[in-house]
């Protein structure tokens, strides 16, 4: 596991065995997001690393309604967290 996951995860994680939840699908999709957005501002014709970074918007866009929906307070928790828009 890298050291940005690393981090994402125990910025948001539940316990300390929380690898999984949804709240930490979305940090580490979030942290991937933004090492793509970094890469993709050097590379601007990495057409395919394009594609992958609007997959992982849509996939973490999912998550965040599926959180919204059914924890709403963690949600807002997250969205604190993570710096997300409301």
């Amino acid at each position: 596991m890298t050291k940005d996951k690393k981090d994402a995860i125990k910025k948001v994680r539940k316990n300390d065995n929380d690898t999984g939840s949804t709240e930490v699908q979305i940090s580490i999709l979030s942290t991937k997001i933004q090492n793509l957005l970094d890469h993709l501002k050097t590379n601007k014709k990495d057409l395919h690393s394009n594609r992958g970074l609007l997959q992982m918007v849509a996939d973490r866009r999912k998550l965040v309604k599926y959180l919204k929906r059914k924890d709403l307070a963690s949600w807002e928790d997250l969205a604190k967290k993570l710096k997300l828009k409301k």
